[in-house]
């Protein structure tokens, strides 16, 4: 197995869950800062993000540590409320010269940087303001994402700009599991789908004004349905699963096509309209001009099939086939499912004929460091080597993939399940902050310098 020559393999971060320091150096707060502070007991450990991983002062330490690893593309997060406080208006010189030195350090590395603008800590002052439902926010956004371009732009080419707009959405207003964790009716959140597609589009304007020779990517992610079989009629079963867009408030954010349809081909799907389309905003076919950017990269975090199914004789043309019980899952409880990096990307490229970049994958899983002072973790070994395996096919099979970053390179703030998870590379110890590789790393090294032929 192989990979083309000049793929990129890398790992990839967050702001708020690695970097701490979240009253230092003149940042401001964030939802995530108060939803953790206020809101006691939704944190599963009770813990926040204020000091996380101390990327803030240990960055150097960190790089150097990516190094030696062989990571030689590291994609990282920019937090908001460290460059623009209070989200508009007054600019932190000191969060720029953060971000200036740790591109500085990466360079000096040989480590290209890929920049998320936006990986969920939205400044309080954004979302006193209504955040996703202003529609001063495409402005707003593209503001913050002009300071970071004329800071990093001399240096920095990559960039992404919305994270996971599923989550931001889904989970952050719909089931409430994310900051902010407010309940929105399904007008509301139709609304802001519509005004954070027009910020991701602002941002493409922006970048594309700013940093010359500029490469831009977005970021959703899926779970792809898996076909029960290579028939050509459950192929085609699983992609129009894939595509659909439920008609259920619940649900219809999760459907890859309701966040990508408009950005990657200027137009809602026709079942999503037919649902929702008399809640859009007045005046919202004028916005497709902004929404629908050309990209140089369409980026997908990927970690599982959703469902697998097979061609049936009813009105959706497909019904499930349930996941085994007893079946392989993470400690997230996640379904082990390797197809899912072939088919997720050949159907999102059939769809979007954009080169894809993999912009996370990777599990979670039982570490703890040994008596031999090392940390063994074969299952996140043998979910990566298969994981690959699966990508390499869809890249055999003319599926135009350019990269693929491993989630993560640290054991980091896992979102509402505090640091109960561990998807690093690296294995942290929150009580000391030391950093001991694991052998997913050393394995993962040997994967990268052979381009994927250790597969």
């Amino acid at each position: 197995m192989s990979f083309p020559k000049d793929f990129l393999w890398g790992a990839a971060t967050a702001s708020y869950q690695i970097e701490g320091g979240w009253r230092e150096g003149g940042k401001g707060p964030s939802i995530w800062d108060d939803l953790t502070h206020e809101r006691r007991g939704f944190i599963l450990d009770g813990s926040s993000g204020d000091e996380a991983c101390d990327h803030y002062h240990r960055f150097r330490e960190d790089v150097a540590l990516m190094a030696g690893l062989g990571i030689r593309n590291y994609r990282f997060s920019v937090s908001w409320p460290r460059i623009l406080p209070e989200g508009t208006g007054r600019v932190n010189p000191e969060g720029i010269r953060f971000y200036s030195d740790l591109v500085d350090c990466l360079l000096e590395h040989g480590i290209r940087p890929f920049v998320t603008l936006y990986h969920w800590d939205l400044p309080r002052g954004i979302y006193q303001r209504g955040a996703w439902l202003n529609e001063e926010m495409p402005e707003w956004f593209a503001a913050y994402v002009r300071e970071v371009a004329l800071a990093l732009g001399d240096r920095v080419k990559d960039f992404l700009t919305i994270n996971e707009p599923q989550c931001v959405i889904g989970l952050g207003y719909v089931s409430c599991e994310q900051a902010p964790a407010v309940k929105l009716p399904a007008r509301d959140i139709v609304r802001m789908s519509h005004i954070l597609m027009k910020c991701h589009g602002r941002a493409v304007q922006v970048l594309r004004e700013t940093v010359p020779g500029v490469r831009v990517g977005y970021a959703p992610c899926s779970g792809p349905v898996l076909p029960a079989s290579e028939k050509p009629e459950d192929v085609e079963a699983a992609r129009r699963a894939y595509f659909a867009v439920p008609d259920d408030p619940e649900r219809f954010t999760w459907s890859p096509a309701w966040f990508s349809d408009p950005v990657m081909l200027g137009g809602y799907p026709q079942d999503a309209l037919s649902a929702f389309g008399h809640l859009l905003p007045e005046g919202w076919e004028k916005d497709l001009a902004v929404i629908h950017q050309r990209l140089d990269w369409y980026t997908q975090n990927i970690y599982n099939g959703n469902l697998t199914v097979r061609a049936a004789d009813n009105a959706r043309g497909y019904e499930e086939v349930p996941y085994p019980v007893g079946g392989e899952r993470t400690l997230m409880g996640w379904p082990v499912t390797p197809d899912a990096l072939y088919w997720g990307p050949k159907f999102l490229y059939e769809r979007y004929r954009t080169p894809i970049l993999i912009s996370e994958n990777g599990m979670s899983c039982h570490d703890w460091v040994f008596p031999d002072g090392r940390v063994h973790d074969p299952a996140r070994i043998d979910y990566l080597r298969r994981y690959l395996s699966a990508l390499s096919r869809a890249v055999a099979d003319d599926t135009d993939v350019r990269g693929y970053f491993c989630w993560s390179l640290l054991d980091n703030f896992e979102w509402k399940f505090g640091y109960t998870q561990r998807f690093g590379l690296v294995h942290v110890d929150y009580a000391t902050q030391k950093r001991t590789p694991k052998d997913s790393a050393l394995w993962y090294k040997e994967i990268m310098e052979t381009n994927g032929a250790g597969l």
